[in-house]
């Protein structure tokens, strides 16, 4: 009976140890999670430094533009912009200015009304309606045509929005944070982009450092993305190999933490 109980003792503790590990595992697991959600990951200055001076912009409507290289995660740092602020119970809305022909933005970004231009096959709202009360996202801003930059300065200077077709003004309560990884100031001075519309942007820049200048956050988010991936594929996979932490370190990552990922 000794016996018994004391292999029934060990037997107990190991079960809780391993439900206190599993609790632990579960709770780190939350924390990537909510570190996700904030969307800034990452401990070294330069990102530190990006986050203080997020929390210092965010409970303020200053327009904010977001530089750096493609893939170091603009629209994650313009999410936290919204997040931290006072409109983070609004809606957030991301529009690629590149990545729409030109002469369909102009109805992405504003709407249109039934009718006017062909296949207008009913009224339409557009992004900045959509943001209304939020925060709209203009993500590789530099690529906007001049004649629609012509029209976005209106809207900032106005906080008025006309439809395509529509000559009835709208009214829109917005906080606008751009992006890109181009030049503005080179851009300017070629001519392909508005230095009042620059300014009406760039209430405040900031700058986010590319992969290979942040040191251990490579590691730190590789492995944020291997609890994800591990969860969502129901991977046994435990980690990474020294070699293979040797490799990523020394990787030049030219398309930062969106290859990485």
């Amino acid at each position: 009976l000794r016996l018994w109980t004391a292999q029934a003792s060990m037997l107990l503790h190991t079960a809780l140890m391993l439900d206190e590990l599993k609790t632990s595992n579960e709770e780190l697991l939350q924390q990537l999670q909510g570190d996700s959600a904030a969307g800034i990951i990452g401990s070294c200055e330069p990102i530190k430094s990006v986050t203080r001076i997020i929390k210092r912009l965010a409970p303020t409507d200053v327009s904010v533009l977001v530089l750096g290289e493609t893939g170091t995660g603009k629209e994650v740092a313009a999410k936290f912009i919204h997040e931290q602020s006072d409109r983070s119970d609004k809606p957030f809305v991301s529009i690629n200015c590149g990545a729409i022909p030109e002469n369909l933005l102009e109805s992405e970004l504003f709407g249109h009304k039934r009718g006017a231009f062909t296949g207008a096959v009913s009224d339409k709202i557009g992004k900045f309606e959509a943001a209304n009360g939020g925060t709209i996202f203009l993500d590789e801003i530099g690529e906007m045509p001049m004649s629609l930059q012509v029209k976005l300065l209106r809207v900032i200077q106005e906080r008025t929005i006309e439809r395509v077709g529509d000559l009835h003004p709208r009214e829109i309560d917005i906080r606008i944070v751009s992006a890109t990884n181009k030049n503005l100031v080179e851009e300017i001075n070629s001519g392909n982009f508005r230095e009042d519309l620059y300014y009406r942007l760039a209430d405040f820049t900031i700058n986010l450092p590319p992969l290979r200048e942040r040191g251990a956050d490579i590691i730190e988010l590789a492995k944020h993305f291997l609890h994800i991936y591990k969860r969502q594929y129901s991977s046994k996979v435990k980690g990474f190999s020294k070699n293979t932490l040797k490799a990523m370190k020394g990787y030049y990552w030219p398309g930062n933490v969106r290859q990485l990922k």
